[in-house]
């Protein structure tokens, strides 16, 4: 979400972001020569890995702008091997600097990553791996390959980047009800502060010492009834609340619309919230600890509004502050106030552990392919490993074509086909229907069998007269 334009500067809380990683070098084919030695063995070395793209929360990045405007990123790729054993580059890695508190998601909603702290780091998409030189697929019985592996490509995929601002508590109220003014006689914020609603149209966030307790507080921006449903900005300003630990209700006492007073506005903002509830965080919004705030009390009718609301706010069992931003009455009780809740909040949580590297290694057996019968002699070939092989594999090459076969085979392919009922001259499909490789399967072909008679280096004497 662009939130709209305030002095000069966007800001972004909500961007679809596409990364592109780097894809793998190819594998160089190449035999070692020199004078009297003309064939000294195969020393084509292997390709470099393809640069992964990495978000790493920055504190000193304040919002997702960047990426608003350049949502496509790329790493480059890795270097090609070269003969002589020589293997190519890596390729870099791409960085990509986010504000604290950013939240990784597919497409489809589903959470990736929950980006907070320092240098806390997701790999968003991986690059390719090198493909093998001549040298590394050398056997006893393929002494000299005349062909290598490509690299694989890198991961290509879409991710929406979210920003839910990280403070300890969240001012909630209706737009003029005086939050910015608060936030900044509390800290050192320096927000822009007009007489009109909406002038806030991002978080600020503000930090704030009491005593031996500092603690920022998130200016959240207006709320209206409906914001739950999507109403104005409500999505986007919401959000922003979901890690805070405590709520202030920041209520108009000078407010001259009419249907307006504290405790309407009060009760649709709570309404708001409980709509919004998501147990996303520690606790749900509606179980989080919160205080009132009747605000703008130099105004003398509005003091006198104040006092006529507080008891009825106190008989609901919530501590009441009656402040003003203008004169700074009342400021110190309700800092030391919320400093308390906060502390109490803290010292409530578990003792923090260092960040571990969780490695979460994938399921050892089951099945490494599947055979799907699509009818009239065709079958269609997925798993992990045939589809990445496929990718290795420079058809132009017989010999390359041919170690494919042998690789198949090994795996059980060819089995698995005549279970299947494929008969001579069957349509196998590897990869997805949509994004396949087709083959004509002759089961007389042998595959697997004996390297050695498989002819000169770029040749398979199997795939003759094809």
């Amino acid at each position: 979400m662009a939130a709209a334009t305030q002095q000069g500067a966007q800001f972004v809380d909500r961007v679809v972001l596409h990364v592109v990683a780097g894809h793998g070098g190819h594998g160089c084919a190449s035999i070692h020569r020199e004078k009297f030695k003309p064939l000294g063995g195969p020393d084509g070395g292997n390709g470099g890995r393809g640069g992964d793209v990495v978000l790493e929360v920055d504190t000193g990045t304040a919002s997702l702008l960047e990426y608003h405007r350049r949502p496509y990123r790329k790493a480059p790729n890795g270097r090609p091997g070269q003969g002589g054993h020589k293997t190519g580059a890596n390729g870099d890695d791409v960085v990509l600097r986010v504000p604290d508190g950013t939240v990784v998601k597919d497409l489809d909603g589903n959470v990736l990553a929950d980006l907070v702290g320092e240098g806390t780091r997701f790999v968003v998409a991986r690059g390719g791996h090198g493909g093998l030189g001549n040298a590394a697929l050398a056997s006893p019985k393929r002494k000299a390959p005349g062909f290598a592996l490509l690299g694989e490509p890198g991961e290509d995929r879409e991710v929406v980047l979210e920003l839910k601002s990280v403070a300890d508590v969240a001012l909630v109220g209706f737009p003029s009800a005086g939050k910015s003014s608060l936030i900044a006689a509390m800290s050192a914020a320096r927000p822009k502060i007009a007489d009109y609603p909406f002038t806030t149209l991002v978080p600020n966030l503000g930090v704030v010492e009491a005593g031996d307790t500092t603690f920022t507080v998130a200016d959240v921006p207006g709320l209206i009834e409906g914001a739950s449903e999507g109403r104005g900005l409500g999505h986007e300003f919401l959000r922003h609340i979901e890690r805070c630990s405590t709520l202030a209700h920041v209520l108009d006492c000078a407010t001259l619309e009419p249907g307006r007073d504290p405790v309407t506005d009060f009760e649709v903002i709570e309404r708001e919230l409980a709509a919004y509830d998501r147990d996303l965080g520690d606790r749900p919004l509606s179980d989080r600890p919160r205080l009132v705030v009747l605000n703008k009390i130099d105004v003398p009718d509005a003091r006198d509004l104040a006092e006529l609301v507080r008891p009825e706010f106190e008989k609901r069992g919530l501590k009441v502050f009656e402040v003003s931003a203008a004169s700074h009455e009342g400021l110190r009780e309700l800092t030391f106030a919320l400093a308390e809740m906060v502390k109490s909040y803290r010292a409530a949580l578990p003792p923090a552990e260092p960040t571990r590297l969780v490695i979460r290694p994938r399921p050892v057996g089951g099945t490494e392919f599947e055979v799907k019968d699509l009818g009239d002699n065709t079958y269609l070939i997925t798993g992990e490993k045939p589809v990445r092989w496929l990718r290795q594999t420079d058809f132009t090459n017989d010999e390359a074509v041919g170690y494919l076969a042998d690789r198949l085979a090994r795996l059980g392919v060819e089995e698995a086909l005549a279970e299947a009922g494929a008969s001579a001259g069957a349509t196998v499909l590897i990869g997805t229907p949509d994004d396949s490789v087709v083959f004509d399967w002759e089961p007389e072909v042998p595959a697997g069998g004996d390297a050695g008679a498989h002819g000169p280096r770029g040749t398979d004497s199997r795939l003759d007269g094809r």
